[in-house]
């Protein structure tokens, strides 16, 4: 069961220094944060200052506003308010920038390379009754509340009965990130909010 610790991850400046951004995942994981030589892209941003975004050629962007109340995005011309915890597509390539009517936002965003991926954000309740399993190719990233993970159930061995164990479920802080796997797929429970992050490949 693999965590990423928001904690953990390094902010690096925006390439056009409006802002700051940590990438959580990418693939290929070898291809730096800058240069784009990457397919796909989770990262979470600081927004401090109105003013231009980077530009992606070639990639689709989905923008999720996680803290804060309200981002004004304009996308080639039309302008576009995003609300708190409502995903929000766009083409990476477009010409793009963005006021703070009401302060500092902080967002989440998932680009994918055109042709190849596609990424999707949802954004789930999280409950202790029913755990959110976490799927090969999902990412899922605690957003508030407090909230455990702990590995799901082995699947049947070859004597016909499920090998269990009793892991210990593990804490999670605001933004870490559960990575998804099929083999004993991990489960969250607890009270709050997650984004659950979708990539799939169209290629």
């Amino acid at each position: 069961m693999e965590i990423i610790r928001f904690a953990d991850v390094r902010p690096e400046p925006w390439r056009n220094g409006g802002g700051v951004t940590r990438e959580i995942a990418s693939h290929p994981q070898a291809a730096s944060a800058q240069d784009g030589a990457w397919d796909w892209r989770v990262s979470i941003a600081d927004v401090s200052t109105a003013g231009d975004f980077s530009v992606f050629p070639g990639m689709e962007r989905v923008i999720t506003i996680i803290d804060g109340e309200l981002l004004l995005l304009t996308v080639d011309g039309s302008e576009h308010p995003l609300e708190k915890y409502r995903p929000f597509r766009f083409s990476g390539e477009a010409a793009s920038s963005a006021t703070l009517p009401t302060g500092d936002i902080r967002d989440l965003n998932v680009i994918a390379r055109q042709g190849a991926y596609k990424g999707y954000t949802s954004i789930v309740e999280i409950s202790k009754k029913r755990p959110h399993p976490v799927f090969e190719g999902q990412l899922a990233v605690l957003l508030e509340g407090k909230a455990t993970v702990a590995p799901g159930a082995a699947e049947e061995s070859d004597g016909g009965e499920a090998a269990t164990s009793a892991a210990e479920p593990v804490e999670l802080s605001r933004y870490d990130t559960v990575v998804g796997s099929d083999t004993r797929s991990p489960e969250i429970s607890g009270r709050g909010f997650v984004a659950v992050i979708s990539i799939d490949h169209v290629g």
